[in-house]
């Protein structure tokens, strides 16, 4: 399958439900995911996960954004036809009038080649680590390797992640 790009100055906007499900997505994110608005409006917002991301790296996305955090994250994601493209993604909670999460709202940029080369790298060990486990199984060792291994760097996922 090919990889697809978009510009550099163009934005994929998503928002979802608590659940992580789609409730909005822009044209940018249409095009590029290669759906139509009706296809993924209530549709989980894995519909566009590549297999090739590491469990653990969504683990610690989740992780993150539920305590009312944002995320950057570098994400290979499949397009309908099964393509691919890589996006550094921004993901933020946003809060209701009582604190609590009501929804999160994600931004993805197109990223820099040489930081996709690096996390590459990065996502193929994880998978290596992953491999052989299922569900939550995989996503537990892949996020423990992962903190494991920015632990020893001495750097926390952000700084690793704005390193690149």
């Amino acid at each position: 399958m090919a990889e697809r790009r978009f510009d550099r100055d163009e934005i994929i906007v998503s928002k979802t439900d608590p659940t992580g499900r789609i409730i909005y997505a822009n044209e940018v994110f249409l095009r590029v995911a290669g759906y139509r608005e009706r296809e993924v409006i209530g549709r989980p917002h894995n519909i566009i996960r590549h297999p090739d991301m590491p469990h653990g790296v969504f683990r610690l996305l989740w992780q993150t954004i539920r305590r009312g955090r944002e995320c950057f994250a570098y994400v290979l994601n499949r397009a309908a036809n099964g393509d691919h493209y890589w996006v550094l993604a921004h993901i933020t909670p946003t809060f209701g009038t009582d604190g609590t999460i009501i929804s999160f709202h994600s931004n993805r940029r197109c990223p820099r080649p040489q930081a996709v080369a690096k996390i590459a790298a990065l996502y193929a060990e994880l998978r290596a680590a992953e491999a052989g486990r299922e569900g939550p199984e995989a996503a537990e060792t892949g996020y423990h390797t992962l903190v494991d291994r920015l632990h020893r760097a001495g750097v926390s996922y952000d700084e690793f992640v704005f390193a690149l």
